[in-house]
């Protein structure tokens, strides 16, 4: 008798390990539309905007900071892909964005993969993956000497994408190498050397998530260097506890009291984007806090 239930001891607990074990929710956010798809700056939802906004003014340093357009911000809903919910706060303000900017070297790197212009290999794949996961400032610098400035611009400009538009504030930018030494190359607006707008961001993981980016292979790709962060401060800092089965797709940034995150949050009940940059010693904790407001937004 004592062996029997020694034996389903046993059983119970190979049975909790391995439910302890289980993978994050695994479902691949790649969806391929069968029309074509909105803008997304138009697909403003009033009530999102609108609680987005009143949430902000209730905490009396945030709406400082975004009267002093030293906060920007923004939400995308994508509980229905084909239909995406939007709303942002200084959206078309281009900021310091310190790292975050290296998914503009990213999507270079891809496009002159798919362009047979620089061979893909393994090393470079490698790479991109450091840059991106662990924000490795040396493989963001040997990527950038490998592509060039003009030929980044070249792809955040391209019409396909449109990632940086003079007219529309900005967008992505990179103009110096993550090093000491080297030219700069600075953005024709506010003259940063690594900058982003809250739009543009939105846009690309949007354009991303659809296998807009080149195509969905190398969009696929893309996704997967983004996915399963190396650092987990910031946004994913309170994600991994709230959404623990989530797959998270992110890429964040910081440099003195410039503080950058953004996420693809792809899991069970969420399936959203999240965009912020913070000028200000708290903007860490700003961030945290404001993952906060959204979760409780988009599920109450």
């Amino acid at each position: 008798m004592n062996t029997w239930k020694c034996l389903l001891a046993i059983l119970l607990l190979v049975n909790v390990s391995a439910i302890a074990q289980q993978p994050r929710y695994q479902s691949s956010p790649m969806v391929i539309p069968e029309h074509p798809l909105p803008s997304l700056t138009r697909t403003v939802d009033r009530s999102l905007q609108s609680r987005l906004e009143k949430r902000l003014r209730e905490n009396r340093s945030w709406a400082s900071l975004v009267r002093r357009k030293k906060m920007a911000f923004g939400i995308v809903d994508l509980t229905h892909i084909d239909s995406p919910r939007f709303a942002c706060i200084n959206g078309n303000i281009m900021m310091y964005a310190a790292s975050l900017p290296k998914i503009a070297i990213l999507l270079a790197a891809f496009q002159a993969f798919e362009d047979g212009e620089l061979e893909e290999t393994t090393e470079l794949i490698n790479e991109l993956s450091k840059m991106i996961r662990y924000s490795s400032n040396e493989a963001a610098t040997r990527m950038i000497d490998l592509l060039g400035f003009e030929r980044i611009e070249a792809v955040l400009r391209n019409p396909r994408y449109q990632l940086f538009d003079a007219d529309r504030g900005g967008g992505l930018w990179v103009g110096k190498r993550y090093a000491k030494l080297g030219r700069r190359y600075p953005d024709p607006i506010k003259g940063l050397s690594h900058a982003a707008t809250v739009n543009q961001v939105c846009r690309f993981y949007y354009l991303l998530v659809t296998g807009r980016l080149i195509n969905p292979h190398r969009s696929q790709q893309m996704l997967e260097i983004l996915s399963d962060p190396g650092l987990h401060h910031k946004f994913v800092n309170i994600l991994e506890r709230r959404a623990p089965k989530a797959r998270l797709f992110r890429k964040s940034g910081t440099w003195k009291i410039w503080h950058a995150d953004s996420v693809l949050v792809w899991g069970p009940e969420r399936h959203y984007i999240l965009v912020g940059l913070v000028e200000d010693p708290q903007g860490e904790q700003i961030l945290r806090d404001l993952v906060v407001v959204v979760e409780e937004m988009l599920h109450n």
